[in-house]
Parts: structure tokens; C-alpha cells; sequence
């Protein structure tokens, strides 16, 4: 039996790829390499098995979709495929709404063709929006600051009434701001054109693809007046998905939301100076206003994962940024 991980090649997908054949579990990877690259599929094989089958694949697609779960013998299913970009969505509001709800809905629909019934979903932190209460538990209000923010809301909403209706069994990870890479350095995050995310940013600026990192917003109600977030380990977050598929097969069913994250909250600041440190000299920065759809500080209050899944973080801040530069240092063009 197999895992199907849509968006297998992309960031989070690949390393849960790496996580699953760790834990002894078949992949079966579906991307259509619209942000990602086949050579991340190559780096995964490398870290786990030549065998590992890679499906070059829309998810919007429904007839390709059907054919995976008739072609391979799929047994629960990790839906990553996605836009992640929340200024983007901003500017393009109708491609996240298409993109993210049209997959999910085929998807789940192939899945009860199928007769597979065990879904472990991305989910994300955005759909608290600001939250009032900090740090936020899985009961806090839901919402959304940005289109991004309103697909994976509604897309829960799906998922929510779906698991009502048919036999189907859903664990919500609602991640915040995973950064990181495999210990290897073979394996990273590599955005197409200028990354959208903090940390990819920096990374980029420290081996000179890129001039100064911006720093959007210095006037927030934080230590340092910059936006506060939850940075998890991306293969913390890999691991996270392999113990919600275990807890699937365990007690759990219907549709239940699990915060994943570390619990501690750090500036934008604090990351930029955490990065210098991993790379051993100072990354030049420059404060400019806010963006559009950010919202000021979210931090996970991370005792349901545990109880529910097992799961807790192991790796902090130094971590994450050795990691990353390790394999921004190895591949300072990414998998280009």
C-alpha cells in the first residue's frame, strides 16, 4: 500500500517524501513542476530509493487524478499541491481560488471513487487571521487576512462537511512558517523567481543572488517592531504529516485540526540575525512598510499535536538556519 503526496516535489512535499520512506512507507509522489522541479524528485530518490514512482501530473486535472489511484494501490493520501504565497494570492486572487479549491474538491471526489478514506491535509496558521489570544489553540476563531488565508478556510470547509457525508477520515495540519532543509543540504526550498517567503529571502541575499533583504513592516506592536511568527523545522513539519497518517490508522476520525508548530515566537528581525550567525556575516536588510494581507504575530500553542499525534518539535531557530544556509551554501541556484 502507498501514500499518494500530491505536491511531493515541492518544499514540504519532498521532505515528507524523505520522512515517509523513513518511517517505512511507499510514496507515490503527483506534481506538475509548476513551482518545483523534477530534480527535487532526483534528490529525493537519492536520500530514499530509485522506486520511488513520480507521476507528472495536474491535480486540477480529474481523468490523470483517477488514474493514479487506478494505476497505483494508494492507501492514504497527503494533499499538498497548492500556491503558497500569500502577497501573490493579493494580486491574484481567482488562481488560488481555482487552484486550491478545484484540486481539493477532485481530489476527494477521486478518493471516494477509489474507496480511500484516510486524508491528511495542508493546511495552514492563516486561518486564524490575527487571532485575539496568542498562542493559539486549534478552539481559537477561524477566518482569513488574504485570499491564501480564505482557500485554505474554505477547503477546511469542504474537508469538514465531506468527512460528514462519506467514509472519509481527516487530520486539518494547520502549519505555521516551516523554513529549513534536509541535514544532507541536498534538500531545499527553491522558489521560482524571488522568493516570497522570509527565510528563502535571506538565504538568498547571504550567497549573493540577492542585494538586501526587505523587511516589511517596523512599526508592529512586537520587541522590535517587526511581524512575529512560528518558524518549525521543515522536516519537524515532514515528521508531523508521517505521525497524523499514524493517528489516522489509530483513534482518530472524522475531521480534526492540529496546530503544528513550535510554540515560540520570533521576529523577522530575530530571524534575519539568526541567519547571519549560521552564515558568519551580516545580512544587510533594509525596513520598508507593510504588505499587503500580513498580519502581526501568530505563535502555535502546540500541546494538542502532542497529545493527539505524539508529535512535538525537536530543532530550534540555530537549526533551522544552519540547515537552510547548508543547502543554500550547496546549491546557490537552487535545483537550476
Amino acid at each position: 500500500m502507498a501514500v499518494l503526496v500530491t505536491g511531493g516535489a515541492g518544499y514540504i512535499g519532498s521532505h515528507t517524501a524523505v520522512a515517509l520512506h523513513d518511517a517505512g512507507r511507499e510514496g507515490v509522489i503527483v506534481d506538475n513542476f509548476s513551482n518545483s522541479s523534477p530534480k527535487a524528485v532526483d534528490a529525493v530518490r537519492a536520500l530514499t530509493t530509485d522506486s520511488m514512482v513520480m507521476v507528472e501530473a495536474d491535480m486540477l486535472d480529474s481523468e490523470a487524478v483517477a488514474r493514479v489511484f487506478k494505476d497505483h494501490d494508494i492507501d492514504e493520501v497527503i494533499h499538498f499541491a497548492a500556491y503558497k504565497a500569500v502577497g501573490e494570492s493579493v494580486d491574484k486572487p481567482l488562481d488560488y481560488y481555482r487552484n486550491h479549491l478545484g484540486s481539493t474538491i477532485g481530489l476527494v471526489a477521486a478518493m471516494v471513487e477509489a474507496g480511500v478514506s484516510k486524508l491528511v491535509f495542508s493546511s495552514s496558521c492563516t486561518v486564524y487571521g490575527q487571532p485575539d489570544v496568542i498562542p493559539v489553540t486549534e478552539a481559537a476563531p477561524t477566518g482569513a487576512e488574504s485570499p491564501y488565508g480564505w482557500t485554505k478556510y474554505m477547503s477546511e470547509q469542504i474537508l469538514n462537511d465531506a468527512a460528514a457525508a462519506v467514509d472519509l477520515d481527516v487530520v486539518l495540519l494547520r502549519y505555521f512558517n516551516p523554513v529549513g532543509a534536509h541535514e544532507s543540504g541536498t534538500l531545499g526550498e527553491d522558489p521560482n523567481g524571488i522568493p516570497n517567503n522570509l527565510v528563502p529571502f535571506v538565504m538568498q541575499v547571504a550567497v549573493g543572488r540577492l542585494a538586501k533583504v526587505m523587511v516589511f513592516g517596523g512599526d508592529y506592536d512586537t520587541a522590535d517592531g517587526t511581524a512575529v511568527r512560528d518558524y518549525i523545522h521543515v522536516v519537524d513539519l515532514a515528521e508531523g504529516h508521517v505521525a497524523a497518517l499514524d493517528a489516522l490508522a489509530g483513534e482518530i476520525s472524522g475531521c480534526t485540526a492540529v496546530n503544528l508548530g513550535t510554540g515560540v515566537g520570533h521576529t523577522v528581525l530575530d530571524v534575519v540575525h539568526a541567519a547571519s550567525a549560521a552564515v558568519g556575516s551580516p545580512i544587510p536588510y533594509e525596513v520598508v512598510g507593510r504588505r499587503s494581507g500580513d498580519i502581526e504575530k501568530i505563535y502555535a500553542h502546540p500541546a494538542y499535536a502532542e497529545e493527539v499525534l505524539g508529535w512535538r518539535s525537536k530543532r530550534d531557530l540555530a537549526d533551522m538556519m544552519r540547515d537552510h544556509w547548508n543547502w543554500q551554501r550547496q546549491n546557490p541556484n537552487g535545483f537550476r
